[in-house]
């Protein structure tokens, strides 16, 4: 069909210049290891920091979900799709986040924009970190208010961006609780001083922090003892959680005005009961097997000192994920090759998620990695960094 000559071009530019990437498509759940073209790799890309996908009280929840319910839900939450299960989730969501109320969305992603396209008008500013995520800066486009970036994780850039906005009616601070592409958490306590210092609001996207940070998973909040200070806490459901969706947690007022006013809340399909009824089980895993989160910072600590030790660049990384920068794009999806050959199931990030130069291999180890793994996993990155002279 003719018409998309144009993209045709541009991937065969991709292609020349080697950073054009197929999606990989796994034969097996999503464990420890997985199965790629029938061969089983050590897995480090994966957002599954609990192991939680497979979890067997999850899987029950789902599978029982089903028989009761359904497969679906047939509706958007404002017409007919709001199940009992859905609030019943919600209160318990709160009450673990210790919060007021909260709101489940599609993803983390329109959590993002439904909270940062509603909330705000042009008679106020969104002041964001350089470095935020996606679907904060996506957020940020829908939005009519003004914009301001400050340096990332710099709070003088922050206070200068404070002080030039008094003349709005709001100032909403955004930023990433952890970054997902460096791994390092934002000092979210001098932060929140900056926002209470200057009667401004802030709000958190603790995407890679639930379930992995503060007690029993609960994010950064909870991890420098903010509950009660933050204005609006954004979370995944896909990741730690192991699921599907994204939250926001905040006051009852704000989960009232997003089911009015949040487009990507009002125009879409509820989750459906096997999702829904999964994602609550969750919540009491993380309650009732907190060993998890401590074995998931125990391979955090062998891995990333073992690759410390073999020379290679980790970057600024103080959570589970933890980058190997190797700076050219072409050099970091051979390392990505390299590593497959040797055993190990590990994606490069190059630009435009990552700044050009900063290119790397993402890794993120789980609770489900034993010690054993963690080191073969180590040796394949030795000789693979070796052979393309990175270490």
């Amino acid at each position: 069909m003719k018409g998309f000559e144009y993209l045709q071009d541009e991937l065969k530019s991709m292609k020349d210049e080697g950073v054009f990437r197929s999606l990989v498509p796994l034969e097996s759940d999503q464990g420890a290891k997985v199965v790629i073209n029938g061969k089983e790799l050590i897995q480090l890309s994966s957002n599954n920091y609990l192991g939680l996908t497979a979890h067997p009280k999850m899987k029950k929840a789902a599978i029982d979900a089903v028989e009761q319910y359904g497969a679906g839900t047939g509706s958007v939450r404002t017409i007919a799709g709001t199940f009992s299960m859905h609030n019943d989730f919600e209160e318990k969501l709160a009450e673990f986040k210790h919060t007021e109320a909260t709101l489940v969305l599609q993803s983390g992603f329109t959590a993002n924009q439904a909270i940062l396209s509603s909330i705000l008008t042009k008679d106020d500013v969104v002041i964001s970190d350089e470095l935020n995520h996606a679907s904060i800066i996506d957020g940020i486009r829908l939005t009519k208010a003004a914009r301001k970036i400050y340096k990332h994780v710099d709070l003088d850039s922050l206070e200068e961006a404070l002080k030039e906005s008094g003349e709005y009616r709001k100032r909403l601070v955004v930023t990433d609780g952890v970054f997902s592409m460096d791994g390092n958490i934002a000092p979210l306590k001098e932060i929140v001083e900056l926002c209470e210092k200057y009667d401004a609001l802030i709000m958190v996207d603790d995407a890679h922090a639930s379930g992995v940070l503060g007690r029993n998973g609960r994010g950064t909040v909870d991890h420098f003892d903010l509950n009660g200070r933050v204005h609006i806490q954004v979370g995944t459901l896909s990741k730690a959680i192991g699921v599907l969706g994204g939250y926001v947690a905040s006051t009852q007022a704000v989960r009232d005005y997003l089911i009015h006013k949040g487009r990507p809340f009002l125009f879409s399909t509820s989750h459906p009961p096997a999702v829904t009824a999964a994602c609550s089980a969750a919540v009491d895993v993380l309650l009732e097997e907190p060993e998890l989160i401590d074995r998931l910072w125990k391979n955090t600590e062998f891995f990333k000192k073992g690759l410390e030790k073999l020379g290679f660049d980790t970057g600024k990384s103080d959570t589970p994920i933890t980058p190997v920068i190797v700076g050219g794009e072409t050099k970091a999806h051979q390392l990505s090759d390299k590593l497959r050959d040797y055993g190990v199931f590990a994606q490069s990030i190059a630009f435009p998620t990552v700044a050009k130069g900063q290119a790397r291999v993402r890794t993120i180890v789980t609770a489900q990695h034993s010690e054993e793994l963690l080191q073969e996993a180590l040796d394949a990155f030795a000789k693979a960094g070796k052979e393309l002279d990175i270490i």
